[in-house]
């Protein structure tokens, strides 16, 4: 999701609804340049995209400015998911105790500090990980009805906690690699790849790039039930 500045973001918090605020002109020229970045990843012929969207107004008028770079036959879907919205710190808010709130979250960690009107943490952990199985589901549909799954796109607009949250559960990492991570810069693509081994089985791998922007060990790249894979058929091999 793209910029929004920090001066306007303190007034705006206590007359606007956090989702209803938009993005900055700035914010909009950094969706422009993911649309393109995003559009020179998806070079594949024929490819599909689907896309799934938070129902921020920041991360819609992100959305805006990425459909351009795609055609109306390239989109399979593109659907609203509350699930990947923002973590919640309260309603109209106090701009002080918000950034004390903030403050203290930095000592008590960010994983299991709730805000004294909001989520913790775990509580956005626990919504994106109820939208995985609709997302495997409404791609197993997609597969049904004959779509070749292996040139479909899966693009997810959403924000910087929930994506690393996101990213915690699909490739199960520990609490403390979370807490050891970083939120991407704004509007900046994260991107998981398919892989395939000699033996059919696939996973999903985080790019190199991504991995140390979001200053992750080594091994948050690839799903932890790989590792074991790995680590099993190299026992059987000895």
């Amino acid at each position: 999701m793209a910029n929004l500045l920090e001066t306007q973001m303190k007034a705006a918090y206590v007359t606007t609804a956090d989702w209803r605020i938009p993005l900055t002109n700035l914010g909009k020229e950094q969706a422009v340049d993911a649309g393109r970045c995003l559009r020179e990843k998806i070079r594949e012929e024929d490819a599909k995209v689907i896309f799934y969207h938070s129902p921020y107004l920041r991360t819609k008028q992100t959305l805006d400015e990425l459909l351009p770079y795609f055609s109306d036959s390239e989109i399979l879907s593109c659907l609203e998911e509350p699930r990947i919205c923002e973590q919640q710190i309260g309603n109209f808010q106090n701009v002080q105790q918000v950034l004390d709130a903030k403050k203290e979250r930095s000592k008590f960690g960010r994983f299991f500090y709730r805000f004294p009107s909001g989520e913790a943490g775990l509580d956005v952990y626990n919504r994106v990980s109820s939208f995985i199985p609709t997302l495997v589901r409404d791609l197993d549909r997609h597969r049904r009805s004959g779509i070749d799954m292996d040139n479909v796109n899966v693009v997810i607009v959403t924000h910087g906690l929930s994506l690393r949250l996101f990213l915690m559960r699909w490739f199960q990492w520990s609490v403390e690699c979370f807490e050891e991570s970083q939120n991407p810069g704004n509007c900046e693509l994260v991107t998981m790849n398919k892989r395939k081994d000699h033996e059919g089985h696939a996973w999903m791998e985080l790019e190199e790039k991504d991995r140390q922007s979001l200053c992750l060990p080594d091994a948050c790249t690839v799903p932890r039930n790989v590792h074991l894979h790995r680590k099993n058929s190299a026992s059987v091999v000895k």
